[in-house]
């Protein structure tokens, strides 16, 4: 049941990362159309969804799957802001 959870999580919290890196690079361009509050909206309840099947369904997982999701969504944007940065 651990793999299973980080395996939720990390999915989740790719997914996660892919709507609030969208999400940023609309908002910060000035585009608020349907889309861009479709991908805010997305990326706030998306965690909760998964959080919240996993411990009503499967409580085992729910600790691996928090885990999975904080550690893509830091790395990424670790990844993400170092990658951008211009020496």
């Amino acid at each position: 049941m651990i793999i299973l959870g980080l395996i939720i999580g990390l999915v989740s919290g790719a997914a996660q990362t892919w709507m609030l890196t969208k999400f940023t690079k609309a908002a910060t361009n000035g585009e608020f159309g349907k889309r861009t509050i479709i991908f805010g909206l997305c990326q706030f309840l998306l965690p909760l969804a998964v959080l919240l099947c996993c411990a009503f369904l499967i409580s085992e997982t729910l600790i691996w799957a928090a885990v999975g999701m904080v550690v893509i969504l830091v790395g990424f944007s670790l990844v993400r802001f170092l990658t951008s940065k211009k020496a």
